[in-house]
């Protein structure tokens, strides 16, 4: 893929890895582009049935590289420092958080800026007990982005987001567990483990359910009570006639255990 982001293929779990160790993982253009890559590549592939969003070294990722940021902004190229929200964040937040398929982020040390709103778009996070997030945005007086004002409020309500945008601190592991930032909060020695365990089942389940489940709760985020029945039976419609859904009932009825294909 590239030399900053790494991206593998096994048993239906497309891993994407942030590899900027020095840097914290912090996203440069060419970062930025290579992420975006590889999210679009594993939306569409028909073999991934879950999708696993990481780092290397001791950051899951520090958000926007702020040394590529100053150079650029001393340059006589400054407006392409703020198009990089169009042209990179927006993308690749859209296609984590809407691809029809399960996401987690396996966050395996600070999350701040948009590598914190990275992983807020995703399904599921599991931290580190050394993990944690910072929403580092006022502390160099720019507003947030990569969706953190639509997806921060939704995990924590609306007052907690506004403070914790307003006021950037370290939020530990153990804080992100009690705000529901955090999914789960595991010992290094067990990360990679549950990490593992986490996508093998997600891999082996029902694919086109999950994406319509998570189709129709994005969907009901912005419509209204009777527009998101109106989703859900279509997405019920959609479901119903995979071949996952037929192969589940009859093993119901034998009393067996479903396989799932993923179609």
């Amino acid at each position: 893929m590239s030399e900053t982001v790494r991206y593998t293929v096994d048993e239906g779990v497309a891993t994407i890895r942030l590899d900027r160790p020095d840097s914290m993982n912090g996203l440069d253009v060419a970062t930025k582009e290579a992420l975006l890559e590889a999210v679009r590549r594993a939306a569409t592939d028909e073999t991934v049935r879950c999708v696993v969003l990481t780092g290397s070294g001791r950051a899951f990722c520090v958000g926007q590289d702020l040394k590529e940021h100053i150079s650029i902004l001393r340059s006589s190229d400054a407006g392409s420092l703020f198009r990089t929200v169009e042209e990179h964040y927006n993308p690749i937040v859209t296609a984590l958080a809407t691809m029809h398929k399960p996401v987690i982020a396996a966050v395996n040390g600070v999350a701040a800026g948009a590598g914190a709103s990275l992983a807020f778009a995703c399904d599921f996070r599991i931290l580190t007990e050394s993990a944690g997030f910072n929403l580092a945005f006022t502390g160099v007086a720019l507003s947030c982005d990569t969706g953190a004002s639509w997806t921060l409020p939704r995990i924590v309500g609306r007052a907690r987001a506004l403070e914790l945008l307003y006021f950037p601190r370290t939020i530990d592991a153990a804080e992100s567990m009690e705000l529901g930032l955090a999914t789960q909060v595991v010992s290094a020695g067990e990360f990679d483990i549950e990490v593992g365990t986490l996508a093998r089942r997600l891999a082996e389940g029902p694919t086109m359910s999950y994406g319509a489940i998570r189709r129709s709760v994005e969907f009901s985020a912005g419509h209204s009570f009777a527009e998101s029945l109106e989703f859900e039976a279509s997405m019920m419609t959609l479901t119903g006639s995979t071949e996952d859904h037929h192969n589940a009932v009859s093993s119901f009825v034998n009393k067996e255990k479903p396989t799932f294909t993923g179609r």
